[in-house]
């Protein structure tokens, strides 16, 4: 009897932190300066990205070697994903991201650029 009242405490337990969970999660904001390590077939790169966070809306701007560009996303729970487009020696080139928010300083996740490849990515808040 004792095991199952204790199995019992432990099932209610973890019910009632599963809200605190999700509200914790709730609260993860992108916003500020980020620096990110993208790993592709073609070569790596180290651009910054600078986000900001209404919502689940994402909207920033991107800075490396292909110049400067506005970005587009959206932040849901941990997930994050968010897109750009550069001029690359006259070819438009569209860049796709999608990944984690490890915790509150960290992201990790794939990148596709259209039509050219695939890869990783890391990123740090600055």
């Amino acid at each position: 009897m004792s095991m199952i009242r204790a199995a019992a405490i432990i099932v209610v337990g973890v019910v009632l932190s599963a809200p605190y969970t999700n509200a914790q999660a709730a609260k993860v904001n992108v916003t500020g300066k980020w620096l990110f390590n993208v790993e592709t077939g073609a070569g790596s790169g180290t651009p910054s990205m600078t986000f900001t966070q209404d919502g689940e809306k994402l909207t920033g701007k991107y800075q490396g070697q292909f110049g400067e560009a506005d970005l587009t996303g959206t932040v849901k729970g941990q997930d994050i994903v968010f897109s750009f487009n550069v001029d690359a020696q006259g070819t438009a080139v569209n860049f796709k991201y999608s990944g984690t928010i490890e915790n509150k300083d960290a992201l990790k996740g794939k990148v596709e650029i259209v039509g050219l490849g695939e890869g990783t990515f890391t990123a740090k808040r600055q």
